[in-house]
């Protein structure tokens, strides 16, 4: 009997779990100990050069995306979820669409738009007659051109989580501080503002965790970062020690800010004011007050995802490129291939990972999880060079055995294949597929385990036949989100790519450094479509939610 009580465990699924946290806990040991052994010399030579310069940078446009994405995340919560106005219904979805766009996407539409020779500059010389220097007109190449894309594109993630904390707030402390003389202000800012902290902090951490992780953007703008920094060091001057120091830095930086959002996460915990939860009563807003709040959740609508669609459209159909040229279906076909064999391994490994932890919730399951969820935080240069360091040593190594013992030249059999490009995307993204798989198995109480297990099923034929088919739309949108992040995901791509296996992403980020503006805007506007669909699946959710919430029959006017 006691051997019978005894879970049984499939065989070897801790140790595939542990082969997964090992992988993913590679390349930042990797970078780390390449770092170590680079010499104080190469650090004093950078330290004395690019490092204060890519460090004040870095810090600048941290700041500028966290401060920006706060203010319009949080206000366009509040106002959809507290005011009712105009177009508020609409808003609500459409505020999350401009998350379809990579941020080096909106860069490149935008540089067209308004650099000197772009539609807006040559319109303003026309109706003035000005000259190209009777004027001053703010350049977008710039660091604050730099964060006004981020901005854009990553308030959504301070958007949702604020909308959702929000909402998850009683009307009990809100109220109360109403009849206590406070304004709709005062109460927003006394009372609201600051349960909801814990859910904004959380959301402009993710954003700045991206921003961190960003390199078309600053690469195409000019702007010298910790990221633009490692490709230079390893492609212009084949500085391998430099890169692997600047990605320790960018990595120490990175993993603080992780610890952060852990922390926020924790935070959030929130009780209810009062005995019983009721609904915040929406106010209805008119006259010049309804104008402002459509404008304000208007404008970043307009700007991250309508404009930008509408640029590229233009710039597309101007260039004459055709999608259907086998040169273009080449470049599609290499990021379908790549995103679908990513997700593929990416969502298994993530799937041994959780059952295992499942199975055996012990801290060493639950450590190898919290190991194999540290990538996100990492940006995706920073993996590369981890990857490269140690893999080229051991391709090196085998070389120089075989070629003595055996006169066999191996060549470079992993660093440059598919397969340590695959693994990259897999360190990178595992977190995001661990959160959607975890988010299902949630919803699976612990007592189906007991059960199947007294019917007879072993763990494997558990996970099989019970838990896989309950979790069906978990691994589909888990797999959805890898496939997307990864055919947006460029700077692990630019460093890792086999040789001539170029993707829509490389395609796009060549011909804009090149200017070629209008050629670029075909491929960027096929990772925009693509990065539309869990967007689209994320809008519905939303119309879902917003149809289930609570409304007062006869809200009050302001």
């Amino acid at each position: 009997m006691a051997r019978s009580s005894r879970i049984p465990s499939p065989l070897g699924l801790g140790t595939l779990a542990w082969i997964a946290a090992g992988v993913c806990l590679l390349p930042m040991l990797a970078v780390a100990i390449a770092a170590l052994t680079g010499g104080v010399e190469t650090f004093s030579r950078l330290a004395g050069t690019v490092l204060p310069r890519y460090t004040a940078t870095t810090i600048a446009l941290v700041v500028l995306v966290g401060f920006g994405t706060s203010v319009i995340g949080t206000g366009a919560a509040w106002l959809v979820t507290a005011t009712r106005f105009p177009g508020r219904r609409v808003l609500e979805i459409a505020l999350a669409l401009p998350l379809a766009f990579p941020a080096y996407v909106l860069a490149y539409a935008y540089t067209d738009f308004l650099d000197h020779p772009g539609w807006v500059q040559t319109t303003l010389r026309d109706l003035t007659g000005w000259g190209p220097r009777d004027y001053w007109f703010p350049e977008i190449r710039s660091l604050g051109g730099a964060a006004l894309m981020l901005i854009l594109v990553l308030y959504p993630y301070v958007y949702l989580l604020s909308r959702a904390a929000f909402l998850q707030q009683s009307a009990t402390a809100y109220i109360a501080a109403r009849t206590l003389g406070h304004g709709p202000w005062s109460a927003f800012f006394r009372v609201s503002l600051p349960i909801a902290r814990p859910a904004i902090a959380g959301g402009a951490l993710l954003a700045i965790m991206e921003t961190l992780a960003d390199f078309g953007t600053v690469s195409y703008f000019g702007v010298q970062t910790f990221a633009t920094g490692i490709y230079q060091a390893w492609y212009s001057f084949f500085d391998r020690g430099g890169a692997a120091q600047l990605a320790l830095c960018l990595l120490i930086v990175a993993l603080v800010i992780a610890a952060l959002e852990r922390r926020q996460r924790r935070d959030q915990r929130q009780h209810g004011a009062g005995r019983r939860f009721e609904a915040m009563q929406s106010v209805r807003l008119t006259g010049w007050r309804a104008v402002g709040a459509a404008s304000f959740c208007g404008l970043p609508v307009l700007l991250g995802f309508l404009l930008p669609v509408g640029l590229l459209l233009s710039l597309g159909w101007d260039s004459f490129e055709n999608l259907l040229t086998d040169r273009y279906l080449r470049f599609l076909r290499n990021s379908v291939i790549l995103a679908s064999i990513a997700a593929v391994f990416t969502v298994a490994a993530a799937v041994v990972l959780g059952f295992n932890a499942r199975l055996h919730p012990t801290r060493g399951a639950k450590a190898a999880v919290r190991v194999a969820g540290l990538g996100y935080a990492v940006p995706g240069g920073v993996i590369a060079v981890g990857l490269i360091v140690p893999f080229a040593a051991f391709d090196n190594a085998l070389d120089a055995f075989m070629e003595a013992r055996f006169g066999i030249d191996t060549g470079l059999l992993i660093t440059g294949s598919i397969w340590l490009l695959v693994a990259a995307y897999g360190v990178r993204f595992m977190a995001a597929a661990l959160s959607a798989y975890d988010a299902g198995l949630s919803t699976i109480n612990p007592n189906v385990d007991a059960v199947a297990r007294t019917l007879g099923r072993s763990p494997r034929s558990m996970l099989r036949g019970v838990h896989l088919p309950i979790l069906r739309p978990s691994l589909m949108t888990a797999l959805l989100i890898v496939f997307v992040d990864v055919m947006k995901e460029l700077p692990a791509t630019l460093i890792m790519r086999p040789f001539n296996f170029d993707t829509l992403a490389v395609q796009a980020h060549r011909l804009a450094a090149d200017e070629r503006l209008g050629e670029a805007a075909v491929p960027s506007l096929v990772i925009a479509a693509v990065g539309l669909l869990p967007v689209v699946i994320l809008c519905f959710g939303l119309g879902r939610e917003r149809r289930a919430r609570r409304f007062v029959p006869e809200p009050a006017q302001v």
